[in-house]
């Protein structure tokens, strides 16, 4: 009886030190990251050496009005996958 407990108390014990994902999950995750952040790198800049000046081009550019959004999007979209794409079973 006391051998069965502590076998249980094992499987717990392992089952806790698996990671939660397998690593080509956290490889995923870690692109989305990155192009999360190169989404967000592409908003910045504008920067004016005279605050009283409006550059409508500099601030209303593509890069930072469509590009920007849509490579955020697509990093969130990989973070989606990385976290719902379950690895094949070794066969």
């Amino acid at each position: 009886m006391a051998k069965t407990a502590l076998n249980k108390e094992a499987e717990n014990t392992l089952a806790d030190s698996r990671p939660i994902f397998p690593k080509e999950n956290y490889k995923f995750m870690l692109a989305g990251i990155v192009v999360i952040i190169l989404g967000f790198l592409f908003m910045m800049g504008g920067d004016s050496s005279d605050p009283n000046s409006f550059k409508p081009e500099q601030v209303y550019s593509f890069r930072r009005i469509t590009l920007a959004p849509i490579v955020i999007v697509l990093g969130l979209v990989i973070e989606v996958y990385a976290i719902m794409h379950r690895p094949k079973p070794k066969a």
